[in-house]
């Protein structure tokens, strides 16, 4: 009998099973034909919504990204905190370990995976940290000009560390806390 599911509902189906089996076999070694026999649907299914495997890992990255980026809207939203209170106050991690997306994301296997998650958490946060500046220069808090430069490299500047195999979270999270209030002279 053919079960017939909402659009929306079978597309995050095929999603969280990729999601599973890239986790579980990794990237490289998972095919749509794994997919499809995991969900117990014809390959052509899910063609219909991921034209092919790697459009289908660009929609898990674009989902965790902005399942990841969430975290950052309130700090954008709240006007009474200093931008050196909001550095502060910045989450230690951005990641919880018991998520589906987590042991995909960080699997020795699927390096690429989250080098390109990385890219695209920091594509998405640099609007986010302009208008924290832009907010910050009009209290008078900072008094440089090129926005857009400081936010692009507040954000991607912290990669280097935040990849770090040898420094502690609570490690990467004092350097980039010190040298962000540092380099915006906070």
């Amino acid at each position: 009998m053919r079960i017939t599911k909402n659009p929306e509902v079978r597309k995050q189906e095929i999603l969280d099973t990729a999601l599973k089996l890239f986790g579980e076999k990794g990237y490289e070694n998972t095919s749509i034909a794994d997919i499809a026999k995991a969900i117990g649907v014809a390959q052509g299914l899910c063609y219909r919504y991921f034209p092919s495997k790697e459009a289908l890992s660009d929609s898990a990255i674009e989902q965790y990204a902005n399942v990841l980026v969430e975290q950052f809207t309130g700090f954008e939203k709240d006007d009474h905190r200093t931008l050196r209170q909001i550095i502060e106050d910045m989450p230690l991690t951005m990641e919880e370990q018991d998520t589906k997306y987590y042991s995909v994301f960080h699997s020795l296997d699927n390096r690429k995976f989250h080098d390109q998650l990385s890219l695209k958490v920091c594509e998405k946060l640099v609007p986010i940290v302009e208008n924290l500046l832009l907010k910050a220069r009009q209290k008078g808090e900072i008094r440089f000009d090129d926005l857009r430069t400081a936010a692009m490299f507040c954000v991607y500047g912290q990669l280097g560390i935040l990849m770090a195999e040898d420094l502690t979270q609570e490690e990467k999270s004092k350097r980039i806390r010190e040298f962000l209030i540092f380099a915006l002279h906070l």
